[in-house]
């Protein structure tokens, strides 16, 4: 739809016609001057006059033309766009995601197949990224050092691309479970929201950084920032024997570094939930449970997008202008020869 921010210029359309019709012809003195051609001076004029009369209408329906398209612009015509509804203030949300070496194991179930970890949670967490459309959310990779990936964002598609370009040993190959908290503390606590959340998801036991996890848990929690914590790995896998037989092989724990009790302890020192996957599934009932903890800010504002249209009958009438004195000049020329 368009739309005029000053529809009353349109009143000043008359404008030339009543100069015309009021406005005396100038009257200029002049010198006279003798011509004894001037009788064949005046007949040649008159013809020239006929010929030349359908040019001048012509040059009065570009000049009426221009003079609109000159109104319209005054006018400033406006694209209004269909209502689009944004997010208020809702939830800061981060992910902060282990890719320390470990994350590597493949011991998640999918189907009749085992999948390394880091895949299964980029699945699961990438629908759950798409599902917060209300919440500003953000991005901390984690290793032997914390990251921030995406800052908080309504751009939840930018986040699941992010997340999904992660990789193995972009940041190194031990955990930095209580360096990732402190990052998270530090983007959150200066945010207004209503809600401050950390969702921790990791396969091990702090094994690098500065910062101790508890630590950062009771900055987390004098900050009013709720963290969620979630331990990703299998509690049994087959470890094939010689030469990939059955012969030899043996059950082995390859969650045995993972630290539950460190991690439910920062989940409850912040008020959030301590959660167990062992497989795909799982994780994904983790973050359908997490979605009703933590429901999507349903209050939303409306806009229109608005474009202004004024430089294309601008653009119109200077170049109808442009052609009009080229055609004058042609003809003037054209007259003389």
């Amino acid at each position: 739809m368009i739309e005029f921010i000053w529809p009353t210029v349109f009143l000043l359309l008359p404008l030339p016609w009543l100069s015309w019709r009021l406005l005396r012809p100038a009257q200029t003195e002049q010198a006279a001057l003798r011509a004894p051609f001037f009788d064949s001076w005046a007949e040649l004029n008159e013809q020239q006059s006929r010929g030349h009369g359908g040019g001048r209408a012509a040059s009065a329906l570009v000049l009426t033309l221009i003079w609109c398209l000159l109104l319209i612009a005054a006018a400033r015509p406006t694209w209004i766009g269909d209502s689009i509804t944004l997010p208020r203030e809702g939830r800061d949300l981060l992910l902060a995601v282990d890719i320390s070496g470990s994350m590597q194991i493949e011991d998640m179930r999918s189907g009749q197949n085992l999948v390394p970890r880091l895949n299964a949670v980029k699945a699961v967490i990438g629908e759950f990224v798409q599902r917060r459309r209300g919440d500003r959310l953000g991005l901390i990779l984690f290793g032997t050092q914390a990251y921030l990936q995406a800052p908080l964002t309504f751009d939840s598609a930018t986040v699941k691309r992010f997340l999904l370009e992660a990789q193995i040993g972009f940041a190194g190959k031990e955990t930095a479970i209580g360096d990732a908290i402190g990052l998270a503390v530090k983007r959150l606590r200066q945010r207004p929201a209503q809600s401050r959340i950390l969702i921790l998801l990791t396969d091990g036991a702090n094994t690098a950084g500065e910062v101790s996890p508890m630590g950062a848990a009771a900055l987390a929690a004098e900050n009013d920032i709720r963290i969620y914590t979630v331990g990703v790995g299998a509690d049994e896998m087959r470890v094939p024997g010689i030469f990939g037989s059955s012969f030899g092989s043996r059950v082995t724990n390859p969650s045995r570094d993972l630290d539950e009790a460190t991690l439910q302890r920062i989940a409850d020192t912040t008020g959030g939930r301590y959660f167990r996957a062992r497989d795909p599934a799982q994780l994904a009932e983790i973050y359908r449970l997490l979605d009703q903890l933590e429901p999507v800010d349903q209050t939303a504002a409306t806009y229109r997008p608005r474009q202004s249209l004024f430089q294309w009958p601008l653009a119109i009438a200077m170049g109808l202008s442009l052609l009009l004195a080229a055609a004058r000049l042609t003809g003037g020329k054209g007259a003389h020869r």
